[in-house]
């Protein structure tokens, strides 16, 4: 056994998206961080769709941008095409998209974990949780290699006994060409975390001179870019990052052009197409006459898939009504040939794969690159964590990503920032960070994972946001810029930046709820809807498009957003009382059984988390507020101990 000689505030096991949000934020928060994974060629690799964002999952990209995050700059960086969707729709269900280079996105995100300050990036393979007391110091490798540390973070996607399927063929692996992750469910599973087993698949990738796209409907991007991250300069004035990795000195670059210079799309020229095709008759008759060959089908595949993002079995099968399915065929990179099958997600056996892709319009003599699978893996039900994403049966370990019963990379990354920010707060003796619900679909997200548990993989909604007009994808630097910078994640230079709009959209909004035009003031006229900010009488020219944007909104939907604010305000009180730590539900007199057990289990945070959870009813919560007034719980208002709530729910140190 050999022990290595430097101690760690954090170790993150896993680099996926999870995985490198959490080490980049605790190593940027100032920690000693261990990013330790399987296989260092594939940090920030996506397994499947090599696409960011989309609807609500836009939202969760842009709130880890405006947190600190590193997801939107790299797909800024690296997007081969970007859209608004839903943009026929109120600006609460705007969602930007972004279709990246696969092999661009992974090695810049592996740039730049290798050159983050206070940042190990090691390659290994976890077998072992290292625990003592109740509490984990540290991990174990498959080489008997033990790195110690403060506080660990588990990011394990799909990779904890790993099995792929392809028909009737197994082979064990997290991902195509990737070995599994053996021993890590056991030691997990010792801990007292209660395992389940889901399944996710992916679609076959086709040789792009297969295909016949004069078939197809073609999906171009929209111009001006949709980008990302609200750290423009940044994106702009990146040093120029090569996959080549030259040697020359870095250069940086103004913001001239339509593209930032070194991007995917500056070094194209433009940006690249998708096609929108269909399934068809023949592919369902396919479907259907090999059905009992299909895993999921068959009974092989334990684990449950995903309900929102179906394998094409699954389509065909659920939805008997429709004959023909959407099909999008997306390129994968500038410097590959590979075509990425969107919504054709199978386990079937590979000939029968064969004969399914050439079934689709414009496929007929398409050729497989890479052939569809599915794979099942271990999960940890999430109602096993506390708002923080730490373990409640050991003290310092964290959770992020599939591994709580996600979908998605925006949804990991999202987990894995949040993760990253409480194991780094706990090594240096802080209060953890808790988002709300009316702050952030990231609240939104954790809050649904811990409350209310997860028996399929779950895929973020903007229908699973109450408060989504408040939780807008334009607004998410307004909403969570303040506590990023706080903590000590975001820079002082994009919190400068911030500060300036945040400046300039109040300066704009104040004049024109001042300014007359006739009887009316230019907010008046400004809120009618056929009227646009650039064509009121005296509108400023110079500000910035995305300051004009929130003061239309701001306007436009003044009447809204109070009432949104008021509904917030009203329920807000039941999620600043606290509930003790040691508060013994079993003592509740004339609570329901269901509620006693489930409350005893998810053990609330607050009187508002328990109202949430499935199967308390509003009487069980009254019977819970009497017996804490009985019993004396004086604690009954988070902001008798939490700092500045209103700048992110920083949670109460611990007694």
């Amino acid at each position: 056994m050999f022990v290595y000689p430097k101690r760690y505030d954090v170790i993150v096991v896993g680099a996926g998206h999870a995985g490198v949000e959490a080490a980049l934020a605790a190593a940027r928060m100032g920690c000693e961080t261990l990013m330790l994974t399987i296989n260092l060629d594939t940090i920030g690799q996506m397994s499947c769709n090599p696409a960011i964002g989309g609807l609500a999952k836009g939202h969760l990209a842009r709130e880890i941008d405006a947190l600190g995050g590193e997801m939107g700059k790299v797909t800024d960086l690296t997007g081969l095409q970007f859209r608004m969707l839903n943009t026929r729709k109120g600006p609460s269900v705007w969602a930007p998209r972004a279709q990246c280079d696969k092999k661009a996105y992974q090695f810049r995100l592996k740039w730049i974990c290798e050159r983050q300050a206070r940042l190990d990036c090691k390659q290994g393979q976890t077998t072992k949780l290292l625990t003592r007391d109740g509490e984990v110091y540290g991990v174990e490798t498959a080489l008997e290699v033990q790195f110690l540390a403060q506080t660990v973070v588990v990011t394990t996607g799909t990779f904890l006994r790993g099995l792929m399927h392809v028909g009737g063929n197994q082979q064990s692996g997290g991902r195509a060409g990737e070995a599994a992750a053996l021993g890590l469910s056991g030691s997990l599973a010792g801990l007292g975390l209660e395992l389940g087993r889901l399944k996710t698949g992916t679609p076959p990738r086709l040789v792009r001179q297969s295909i016949d796209f004069s078939r197809c409907e073609i999906q171009s991007g929209d111009e001006p870019v949709p980008w990302f991250s609200y750290w423009k300069d940044d994106v702009w004035q990146d040093e120029l990052f090569h996959v080549e990795h030259s040697t020359a000195p870095p250069v940086t670059a103004g913001r001239q052009g339509r593209y930032p210079q070194g991007s995917i799309l500056a070094r194209h020229g433009e940006q690249l197409p998708c096609w929108l095709t269909s399934t068809t008759d023949r592919t369902r008759e396919l479907i259907l006459a090999n059905l009992h060959k299909s895993p999921m089908y068959s009974g092989v595949i334990e684990g449950i898939g995903p309900r929102y993002c179906p394998s094409i079995e699954d389509k065909f099968v659920r939805f008997a009504e429709k004959d023909r399915h959407q099909i999008f065929l997306e390129p994968e990179g500038i410097a590959t040939d590979e075509i990425y099958v969107n919504g054709f997600s199978t386990s079937l056996p590979f000939e029968v794969q064969v004969e399914m892709v050439k079934s689709i319009v414009g496929c007929e003599r398409a050729e497989i690159m890479r052939p569809a699978y599915a794979v099942e893996y271990d999960f940890s039900l999430p109602t096993q964590l506390d708002l923080s994403l730490e373990t409640k049966v050991c003290r310092n370990l964290f959770l992020a990503g599939q591994i709580n019963g996600t979908s998605g990379y925006e949804e990991a990354a999202a987990q894995g920032l949040m993760a990253g920010i409480n194991a780094a707060r706990r090594a240096q003796g802080a209060a953890g960070v808790v988002l709300r619900r009316d702050q952030a679909y990231i609240g939104v997200l954790i809050d649904d994972l811990v409350t209310k548990g997860t028996s399929e993989p779950y895929r973020m909604f903007t229908s699973r946001a109450e408060y989504r007009l408040l939780l807008r994808q334009d607004n998410a630097d307004f909403r969570l810029s303040e506590l990023g910078h706080e903590i000590g994640l975001l820079p002082d230079h994009n919190y400068q930046t911030f500060s300036a709009k945040r400046a300039a959209v109040a300066e704009e909004l104040t004049r024109l709820q001042a300014q007359r035009s006739g009887p009316d003031t230019l907010a008046q006229l400004l809120r009618r809807p056929e009227v646009t900010y650039g064509q009121l009488p005296g509108c400023r020219t110079d500000l910035a498009t995305e300051v004009v944007e929130q003061v239309e909104i701001l306007i436009k939907y003044e009447g809204y957003l109070a009432r949104q604010e008021l509904e917030v305000a009203k329920l807000r009180d039941l999620d600043d009382r606290l509930i003790p730590e040691d508060f013994d539900f079993a003592v509740v007199s004339s609570l329901r059984h269901e509620a006693r057990q489930k409350l005893t289990r998810i053990r609330p945070r607050t009187i508002g988390q328990a109202g949430r959870i499935s199967g308390v009813s509003p009487a069980d919560i009254s019977l819970v507020l009497v017996a804490l007034k009985r019993g004396g719980a004086a604690r009954t208002r988070v902001e008798q101990a939490v700092a500045k709530p209103e700048l992110g729910g920083i949670s109460p140190p611990e007694d």
